[in-house]
């Protein structure tokens, strides 16, 4: 991809569309960048800042969706290679949106109260982006328990003999990264707000701020994390040379 102001002989546009050149045509320039307010309706300049690291996390989080349904679709086919490469980018997408946070920071408490001025009753609670990735959660939890039943390989035993259950131990893996990385956009989340508004304050949509350590403490794939403890049990039981305490995982 070539930058610059100069154009190259025979590089004229032929996508169909407005702008000046296919790069701006295929990725529709003129719309993305008209998404945020000018410059004399922003109530602060720092509308900008807030409204890219929004407007760019639901981009990514669209992303994530997408690629969270395909790696369902390929473990209900038994393609776990593949659906591990979805999760991959699932994975990466949540820590770009979780990184970019960190530009919330460089704004300041007072301006940030101005630009939270013109937010009406927007929240991060009513972002579609993670509204569709809740959604998608529970059937790639579902399809993930299908491929451990087909196997009939108990999930203790998956971490147990890894080297022989290879696929779906780093399918297991890669979920946990996932609910991990939910997990910690959420605790990121809590902190950008709690360093904009404080602690005690409430948000727009009359929530406190505290209350949404509640919500960092919840696991999106709790069996995944559960089995930790029970490995735990077993190991000791196994160290001490006895039986091993009975199991209802699957």
């Amino acid at each position: 991809m070539g930058h610059g102001d100069v154009t190259p002989p025979g590089s004229d546009p032929v996508l169909a569309g407005h702008g000046a050149s296919d790069y701006e045509r295929y990725l529709r320039t003129d719309e993305l960048l008209a998404l945020q307010k000018p410059a004399d309706q922003r109530v602060h300049r720092d509308e900008l800042l807030f409204t890219t690291v929004h407007q760019s996390s639901e981009l990514w989080l669209k992303f994530a969706v997408q690629e969270l349904e395909r790696a369902t679709e390929l473990i209900g086919s038994d393609l776990l290679h593949e659906a591990c490469r979805m999760l991959r980018r699932v994975v990466q997408s949540l820590r770009f949106i979780t990184d970019q946070l960190d530009m919330l920071d460089r704004l300041d408490p007072w301006d940030y109260n101005v630009v939270r001025s013109a937010l009406g009753h927007g929240s991060g609670f009513d972002s579609p982006g993670f509204r569709a990735l809740a959604r998608a959660t529970p059937a790639i939890a579902n399809a993930f328990d299908d491929a451990l039943a087909r196997t009939g390989v108990p999930l203790t035993e998956l971490y147990r003999d890894r080297q022989r259950h290879a696929s779906l131990h780093e399918l297991a893996e890669l979920l946990t990264d996932f609910d991990e990385r939910v997990r910690l956009w959420r605790f990121r989340h809590y902190s950008v707000v709690a360093r904009a508004i404080g602690e005690e304050s409430i948000g727009i949509q009359g929530v406190a701020v505290q209350d949404l350590t509640r919500l960092i403490a919840q696991r999106q794939l709790p069996k995944l994390w559960e089995v930790r403890t029970r490995l735990v049990e077993l190991f000791e039981h196994e160290r001490r040379g006895e039986a091993a305490p009975p199991s209802d995982d699957g």
